[in-house]
């Protein structure tokens, strides 16, 4: 008998099982809007030119020292930058007093960086609970099931309005969340729904956090490529360092949507201490990187090497904040595109929330019978949510998929 003998099957991951499905079909119209990784019009991968253009420059070096070990906490420079980045900071003396608060780590992207926190957090902070938005990104109920913190989920979406649940959202928080609980908020383009809270909304949340003695974990995953500026995608973020300096939250940040590094898996995990905590910092990044030790050992260096590189220039930070525009405002064209579509077909029900929705991914309130539908009848790839990723619509399908989707809504 094995030692495993009491070992069940788990369920796939959807994502992935539906990518193996696409790949699979020889269907020549075949749509992609399942996984969540940038296309261009034509349907293909596109390695940003910052990134191409780093590359190169990396290659000429031919550095001796390219595939060496770094730190257990990652690469110290890469780190200072992927930081900047994060909290907006540029240099001026100002920033000194909240980068001292400020104790970050390399990690294997973001959800390593989720991990990480969850690990840390369940370890030290002992949590009674984490709040998930209901719906949130699936894996983030798997790192917190793994971590062993108890889950709950507080409302986001409304599907009679196919609307942000700001009401809902505020009213559970405050009915059943305690003090030294974690909430789990998306900075920026919530996964799967696309519908972000507005500024207003922020302070509210903020509030809610800061008089319960809540704790808030920021998952930073498409910051710069939602709307095509890194300081309005950090803005939950930095308004909390900023602005409430008595709270303390920490940041998950990927660099696989904003730079196309999907494989490469760059992250960090920025740990923000309260004002006058800043004798702790180095504490807690020492108990990251025992934790970093005992798993993985360092982060890998080859796309953070691509980062640094491009971060460290001026003329290659201005093509990669370029290169931003271009993807998100793909994008948005798309989303029009799709709406007008569904618009021009009459398609019974309103889809203004395609427009009004954010970033890569739109919640389209399609049922899984109807998204089952179009998968067996026009080899439209979406997950049973609904959910979509924008970035698999081009000029050249968009049109079929609209007309797929008029005609699943008459009829499924």
């Amino acid at each position: 008998m094995t030692v495993l003998s009491t070992i069940t099957p788990v369920p796939s991951d959807e994502i992935f099982a539906l990518n193996r499905a696409y790949f699979q079909d020889t269907f020549p119209q075949k749509v992609s809007l399942g996984v969540g990784v940038y296309r261009t019009d034509d349907g293909k991968p596109w390695p940003l030119p910052a990134v191409r253009e780093a590359e190169q420059q990396l290659m000429a070096e031919d550095s001796l020292f390219r595939h060496e070990y770094t730190a257990i906490e990652g690469d110290v420079a890469f780190l200072e930058l992927a930081r900047d980045v994060m909290f907006g900071f540029d240099g001026q003396n100002a920033s000194e007093k909240h980068k001292a608060r400020i104790g970050s780590v390399q990690t294997v992207a973001g959800t390593g960086a989720n991990h990480l926190g969850a690990i840390f957090l369940a370890r030290h902070a002992k949590p009674k609970t984490i709040w998930l938005s209901n719906p949130s990104w699936a894996n983030h109920m798997t790192i917190w099931e793994l971590a062993g913190v108890p889950r709950q989920t507080y409302p986001y979406y409304n599907p009679a309005t196919r609307s942000f649940d700001f009401d809902g959202m505020m009213a559970t928080l405050e009915a059943g969340a305690q003090q030294g609980d974690v909430v789990l908020l998306h900075a920026c383009a919530h996964n799967p729904t696309g519908l972000d809270p507005t500024k207003e909304q922020w302070k509210a949340i903020v509030e809610l956090c800061e008089r319960k003695k809540l704790f808030p974990f920021f998952d930073s995953a498409y910051q710069g490529f939602a709307s095509g500026s890194l300081e309005e995608d950090a803005w939950a973020v930095r308004y909390v360092l900023n602005e409430k300096p008595a709270m303390e939250m920490c940041v998950a940040q990927s660099f696989s949507k904003n730079f196309g590094l999907y494989g490469q898996r760059v992250g960090a995990f920025h740990y923000v201490l309260p004002q006058g905590g800043d004798s702790l910092r180095d504490t807690v990044v020492n108990n990251l990187c025992h934790l970093i030790r005992g798993e993985y050992s360092m982060g890998p260096t080859g796309g953070c090497n691509l980062v640094k590189k491009v971060l460290t220039s001026e003329e290659l930070t201005a093509q990669w904040h370029e290169d931003l525009k271009v993807m998100s405002s793909r994008i948005r064209a798309m989303r029009t595109a799709l709406y007008n579509e569904l618009l021009r077909l009459q398609t019974p029900g309103s889809w203004r929330h395609i427009v009004e929705q954010n970033g890569m991914f739109s919640y389209t309130g399609l049922t899984p019978a109807q998204v089952y539908a179009l998968k067996d009848k026009y080899h439209i790839y979406l997950l049973k949510s609904g959910r979509a990723s924008i970035s698999g619509l081009s000029q050249k399908n968009v049109a079929y998929v609209a007309q797929a989707i008029d005609d699943v809504v008459r009829n499924v």
